[in-house]
């Protein structure tokens, strides 16, 4: 029978090793839902009613989530390849190469032809739009344009506030839950920002948007150093930048929306 004492040390190990290791999908579910609940305050009223109608009266918050629940379930493994774009750093998407299974840009186009297609019945409809509103989070996580060799930052390893973890976990959710908001009070305290100011930052196209969420993660490389302690002064750096992604993914998705719904 093994000692208390043995117990604890193999209990102790298993745990760090499962959080050092673990890999994490994206900005996780507060991160997305609150994209989410930004959408909602642009879309125009026809958009609501339309999504409200295919989702069955479900919030753009609730189903924000979806592309990762949807993970586990082995029938939807080629959407896996949607939720990132690896290219190299300073090159731009379109002159990148291209993953043969498909990436954010690829997915979200994909997701936009399904929801035009006046032949897609509304469960698909639904489906996709759901898958939609997930990817459209993504790309505004940084790190979702990371380097394909530490697999976005999962293998970037160091510690939050004395604990083992990765770089792609600390924009993912790590400096969100310490910040200790609950989605709605991130959406509400999001900054003001003119009409003028949204039109500005609602420019450009896919393409345009990953290029630039990469210089993003360019300096979210930059911002720590392998097996690096981040600590308070880590967020007080960095969290201005999680907070305006945020915003800047739910106004986006409006925009999608709206023309998707006009």
């Amino acid at each position: 029978m093994k000692s208390g004492k043995t117990i604890y040390i193999v209990l102790a190990f298993l745990v760090t090793f499962s959080t050092v290791n673990a890999t994490s999908p994206d900005w996780g579910a507060t991160g997305h839902r609150t994209i989410g609940k930004i959408a909602e305050d642009y879309l125009k009223v026809k958009t609501k009613r339309k999504i409200a109608e295919l989702l069955n009266g479900q919030s753009l918050a609730l189903v924000s989530t979806f592309g990762d629940d949807i993970k586990s379930d082995k029938r939807y493994r080629e959407f896996y390849t949607w939720h990132f774009v690896n290219m190299p750093f300073g090159v731009s998407y379109q002159d990148s190469e291209k993953n043969k299974d498909g990436d954010l840009v690829t997915g979200i186009k994909k997701c936009k032809e399904v929801i035009l297609n006046v032949n897609t019945n509304k469960e698909d409809k639904a489906f996709y739009l759901k898958l939609l509103v997930h990817l459209m989070g993504d790309l505004h996580q940084p790190m979702h344009v990371g380097r394909k060799e530490d697999k976005g930052g999962n293998t970037f390893q160091l510690q939050w506030f004395d604990n083992g973890t990765n770089l792609h976990s600390v924009w993912d959710s790590k400096m969100i839950n310490h910040y200790n908001m609950t989605y709605t009070e991130l959406a509400e305290n999001a900054d003001k920002i003119t009409k003028e100011q949204v039109k500005y930052l609602q420019n450009g196209t896919i393409e345009d948007w990953v290029n630039e969420t990469q210089t993003f993660a360019i300096k979210a490389y930059e911002s720590a150093e392998i097996g690096e302690n981040l600590r308070y002064n880590y967020m007080y750096e960095n969290f201005g930048l999680v907070r305006s992604q945020l915003q800047k993914g739910g106004i986006r998705l409006a925009k999608l929306l709206n023309e998707l719904f006009s």
